[in-house]
């Protein structure tokens, strides 16, 4: 049965998830509707047989209520086929049918209860087990299917914690699909004796499995393919039944993918309660649930934090509304002792160190740090533990301050490399790998390549930016094989959590490399590439090589931060720090006291458990829930840009427009590109120096003649709507697992209205007005600065000025500020800058000046000042430089000052006392 042509664009377009399958339920609702009335049932019929198809991967609405829909279509009952249509997707929108067994019923006609779409505090609701699926492959025939799942539902008690259905499946592509395409799977249970190839003929299966590397021609045992399950949902515990050698399966070392294995005709009780066990074991939140038994003791507390049990708040006739709009748990919950227990932060031992290890399962660690104080101290405590002075480390000039202040607390010198730009929208992309590489090769060439320790990139970037994280690594370990990596991910840790975007994070890219170091071809593809290289090639060659490394010489100590409170469900800021480091032995000790010298002695409990509950979540729903914040962010995309009236003053960028063509080796254009599917852009997750996160939308509003900040001002204060970042002349705009369509049609309605008040000024203001709006355009469009890039570190802050890198001394710049008499001040339109740019001598920053937007650093301390630069500040009409003082100017090292680098001070004579 082939699928109809209306249902494939959904299913094949590339992140489809749940709102794709909602979509297909609504459009077969309106048949059914239209049918009811004398309407075409052909139109019905077609989408019913598209549906039918995938939803075989879904527990609900399952084979008995998709059987009475076919049999309802197949006698002509119109009215029947409309009220199970109507009864089956009230169900999925309101997620009833995981509590209400009147929605499995195909004769229900509803017993009057209403789903639980409010949160607990709008009412008392009664407890319900949480529901997940559960997904059998097996061979037995699927005429025999309902009593087989009937069967699984007989093993259901009234004391589990948790309940499931089944989902049965009989090939590796239907197990595939459904791993894929049903977020509410939580486990599978593979059994031997299935085939390869789907039941149905489904193009779109046949394309979802060939673009993740599936073909009919692969091992097609069970635990090849618990290993393609395992590589799409990392979370999923997976169990393998077998009638044959248990024994040697469960000690084949390829078997560590597996949760257990069972032998297929005995303990089906045990395999039930493992399945119970493994979901329990990912909702289990160490943390969490002892915050929560302490706030139910009866504790006195004699210690400094009088918040703690909330008295002083609730018999307070000042304060008592504080505690009524909070609530009493938050205050029964706090506390600044760390037993009874609580544990500690900064020496977990007990239930924060459990929290933090079943963190490092989910996030693909070996080990994970909880941070309170946000990933800006993340960053810090990796830079200082990892880094001593005088250490070299290639830094992206535009990253997050965090890393430029770590590099002043740790004594490094920065090396900084410069990303492309976007000019016209006065944003930075991403650093070449090149630039990386020959920072590496110059450094090699001067004999200094032993001094550079880290790598220090931000992924993905404010603007949606996603390196090519394993091509980066190797291609740099190739040069250098004992690099640390520092991955600044803070906007970028929901993209653990989906299959698509995990081979392009930190982790999921150190997890290939470690599997690739493994794999015993790995060295052969390197001597052969050696071989084709010979000896001492040249820069230029190594430049355009794409570069293997020496899997036997390759450390790998990969360092990852994740601002969670950005992207998952954590209070603000909590964050995550993830290790996957070989030879973190040797810096732990400096590790636990960068983390003393940061983290607070007096962590926010609340924040803590935050992080904790945050993991749960993802693990057991992040899949789907990641999967639908993409699908907001292409219900944007397309709602703007294809909107006749709001098309006509605002543009989301597409990939085309964020990634220049040369970083974009597949020919990817943007994933709404007419015809895209899951091969093109799978392939262009693989090879692209640089992706586009499709969560990202760079809104430009500059051609409806607002500059980024105005237009972010305009929505806040008038419309209720919040964007983080904005540029000259655009706001960025964020999709993030808390977004829904309601959220989709208000920012829509709200540009709508904005374009049409837009035109209405135009049309009746007259040719003044079109003058006027078009010249303003052009000041935000065409008119923009030149970005500056880097220049130097003056010669007074380099110990080798004649090297072919360009690191400096940051710290001793940054300490140079102190000395108030050895700088000095210039205002930015004074000509004395004009003059001394031409004439010298030369203009040496004290200071940091970071302009927000864009919010990167155009100055660092003992940055020579070049021409571009000051352009760049005079064309800047932003209202927030940091780091910069109009009134009083530019703050400058004195050349005298300069002078004196490095040159001990004269020691002041020591005073002596007379005896008493």
């Amino acid at each position: 049965m082939p699928i109809t042509e209306p249902a494939q664009p959904r299913i094949d377009q590339f992140f489809s998830g749940p709102g794709g399958r909602a979509d297909n339920w609504r459009d077969l609702l309106d048949a059914a509707r239209a049918w009811s009335k004398g309407g075409d049932r052909a139109k019905y019929d077609a989408a019913l047989s598209g549906l039918a198809i995938t939803e075989e991967y879904h527990g609900y609405p399952g084979v008995h209520l998709m059987a009475a829909l076919k049999e309802a279509a197949a006698v002509g009952d119109a009215a029947k086929s409309l009220a199970l249509v109507t009864q089956i997707v009230q169900a999925l929108q309101t997620k009833s049918f995981r509590h209400h067994a009147g929605d499995w019923n195909a004769e229900d006609e509803g017993d009057g209860d209403v789903p639980d779409l409010l949160p607990p505090t709008f009412g008392q609701s009664a407890a319900r087990r949480p529901y997940f699926e559960t997904l059998i492959v097996t061979g037995v025939s699927a005429n025999n299917w309902p009593a087989l799942a009937a069967e699984w539902r007989r093993l259901r008690r009234p004391v589990d914690a948790f309940i499931y259905e089944p989902v049965l499946v009989g090939s590796v592509e239907d197990a595939f699909c459904a791993t894929v395409l049903n977020p509410n799977i939580a486990a599978v249970v593979i059994n031997e004796g299935f085939g390869w190839r789907s039941r149905h003929d489904a193009p779109v299966l046949r394309a979802m499995s060939a673009a993740m590397g599936l073909d009919e021609d692969s091992d097609a045992s069970a635990l090849q393919l618990a290993h393609i399950l395992k590589r799409v949902r990392p979370e999923l515990d997976l169990y393998l039944m077998s009638n044959r050698d248990v024994e040697n399966m469960a000690g084949d070392p390829e078997a560590d993918v597996v949760r257990r294995v069972f032998y297929s005709v005995e303990d089906i009780l045990e395999l039930h309660l493992s399945i119970l066990e493994g979901v329990q074991d990912r909702f289990d939140t160490p943390f969490f649930e002892n915050l929560k038994k302490y706030a139910q003791r009866p504790i006195g507390t004699f210690h400094a934090l009088p918040i703690a049990r909330g008295k002083s708040v609730f018999k307070s006739d000042w304060i008592r509304d504080m505690g009524e709009f909070y609530g009493l748990n938050l205050f029964l919950a706090e506390s600044s002792a760390t037993t009874g227990g609580l544990d500690s932060l900064l020496e977990p031992t007990g239930n924060i160190k459990k929290a933090q290890d079943k963190a490092a399962r989910a996030l693909g660690a070996d080990r994970v740090f909880f941070v309170t104080n946000g990933t800006s101290t993340s960053n810090k405590m990796a830079v200082q533990a990892l880094l001593a002075p005088g250490d070299i480390a290639i830094v992206d000039r535009n990253c997050h301050k965090s890393h430029h202040y770590g590099m002043v607390l740790a004594g490094a010198q920065p090396l900084y490399v410069e990303a492309f730009p976007m000019t016209e929208y006065s944003m930075y992309g991403a650093v070449p790998l090149k630039t990386i590489k020959q920072a590496l090769l110059n450094a090699k060439a001067d004999g200094r390549l032993d001094r550079i320790k880290m790598i220090d990139l931000t992924n993905c970037t404010f603007d949606g930016h996603i390196y090519n994280t394993r091509r980066v690594m190797e291609e740099c370990l190739a040069i250098k094989p004992d690099l640390i990596f520092l991955w600044d991910e803070a906007w970028f840790g929901f993209a653990r959590f989906s299959p698509f975007l995990r081979r392009r994070t930190a982790m999921g890219a150190a997890n290939e490399i470690e599997a690739w170091m493994r794999d015993p071809n790995s060295v052969a593809a390197y001597e052969k590439q050696q071989a084709e290289l010979g000896k001492n090639p040249p820069d230029e060659v190594l430049l355009e090589t794409r570069l293997i490394p020496d899997p036997r010489k390759i450390r790998l100590r990969v360092y990852q931060t994740n601002s969670t409170h950005k992207s998952m469900s954590a209070i603000r800021q909590g964050s995550m720090l993830s290790v996957k480091d070989v030879e973190f032995h040797t810096v732990e000790a400096q590790f636990k006291e960068a983390v003393f010298t940061h983290a607070s002695t007096s962590p926010n409990q609340q924040l803590i458990a935050s992080l904790d509950v945050s993991r749960r979540q993802m693990e057991l729903e992040g899949y789907g829930l990641v999967a639908n914040a993409m699908e907001i962010a292409f219900a944007i995309r397309q709602a703007v840009n294809n909107n006749p009236l709001i098309s006509r003053y605002f543009l989301v960028l597409g990939a085309d427009a964020m990634v220049p063509a040369q970083y974009r080796q597949s020919g990817f254009v943007d994933y709404l590109t007419p015809g895209m599917n899951w091969a093109a852009a799978l392939k262009s997750l693989d090879e692209d120096e640089f992706c586009l996160d499709p969560t990202r939308m760079t809104l430009v509003c500059g051609t409806a003649g607002f500059d980024g900040t105005q237009f972010k001002g305009l929505l806040a204060s008038r419309y209720n709507i919040q964007v983080n970042k904005t540029s000259r002349n655009s706001v960025l705009i964020q999709s993030n697992i808390n977004n829904t369509r309601s959220d989709v049609a208000h920012l829509v309605r709200v540009l709508a209205e904005i374009a049409g008040e837009v035109d209405r000024r135009l049309a009746q203001g007259g040719a003044n007005a079109r003058v006027d709006f078009e010249a303003r355009v052009g000041s935000l469009m065409k008119n923009v600065p030149d970005l500056p890039n880097f220049s130097h570190f003056h010669p007074s802050y380099r110990s080798d000025a004649g090297s072919r890198t360009n690191e400096g001394d940051i710290r001793g710049g940054f300490y140079s500020a102190y000395d108030a008499g050895g700088c000095e001040y210039i205002r930015l339109n004074d000509p004395e800058i004009d003059r001394r740019l031409k004439s010298g001598p030369d203009l040496v920053s004290a200071n940091f000046v970071i302009p927000y937007p864009p919010g990167f650093p155009i100055m660092v301390p003992g940055q020579v000042i070049t021409q571009e630069t000051i352009d760049f500040m005079r064309k800047l009409d932003v209202k927030e430089i940091h780091g910069y003082d109009a009134t009083e100017g530019l703050k400058l090292v004195k050349t005298e000052a300069l002078a004196r680098m490095g040159k001990p001070k004269a020691a002041a004579a020591p005073e002596f006392k007379a005896a008493s």
